[in-house]
């Protein structure tokens, strides 16, 4: 029977890869990517050689039974996404839950991961806090911010460029404009940048200054 290692990647700068995943990249038979192409872009930096399977959103309820059949049949299969640590709002998790199922053994290695380092460098309180990864585009979106509201603990959350400033309104209207959060963009890469404050303080900086890159959005506990 073989099995499953989740190998986090770098979330920006190539240094932030492990040992530990180094030796992961080379030792597995098989590895599934999010993208070919990234991967690719990063086994070459790391002068790997690896065959390549795609596992993503778009094809892992298709293709999932087939991975698992790939993995018992391999001693170890490596999975990577294009950044960070797999099944972190990126694939992963029904493919574990399925070679759980089948017996297989699963790894995952510590590593890179966009909200740790945002999370702490905010200056919110982290002893307890819940993460909610990307909020829903549409349905079911206010919903979301009126639990994370009454849970009154710091949350966390994953916002495109394209969505943050209607974030940011959304926080002021429900929370306040007052309310103390922490953004972090582009962690780990050439331009992070970390803007902390009141809702509408944050909210005027990506105002005069265009979102561009990947957000962590860390929102305060709300009290009354």
């Amino acid at each position: 029977m073989g099995k499953l290692i989740l190998i986090p990647t770098p979330i920006g700068n190539l240094g932030d890869i492990t040992l530990r995943a180094i030796q992961a990249l080379k030792e597995c038979s098989y590895l599934l990517a999010e993208d070919t192409r990234v991967t690719g872009k990063l086994l070459n930096h790391l002068e790997i050689k690896k065959p390549i399977k795609s596992y993503h959103n778009a094809n892992e309820h298709k293709v999932v039974d087939q991975m698992v059949n790939l993995i018992a049949s391999e001693s170890l299969v490596g999975m990577v996404t294009d950044a960070g640590t797999p099944a972190i709002s990126d694939p992963g998790f029904l493919l574990v839950k399925a070679c759980l199922e089948a017996g297989i053994d699963i790894e995952c290695l510590p590593g890179p991961t966009a909200f740790v380092p945002a999370l702490v460098a905010s200056g919110l309180p982290n002893e307890s806090f819940v993460f909610e990864g990307f909020l829903p585009h549409k349905k079911g979106r206010q919903k979301k911010l009126e639990a994370l509201k009454s849970f009154g603990k710091t949350a966390v959350l994953y916002e495109s460029p394209y969505r943050v400033l209607k974030l940011f309104n959304e926080v002021m209207e429900l929370f306040g404009e007052n309310h103390q959060i922490a953004v972090g963009r582009e962690i780990s890469k050439l331009y992070e940048e970390y803007v902390r404050g009141e809702a509408k303080e944050v909210l005027k900086h990506f105002e005069e200054h265009p979102p561009k890159g990947e957000f962590v959005v860390i929102l305060g506990p709300y009290s009354e």
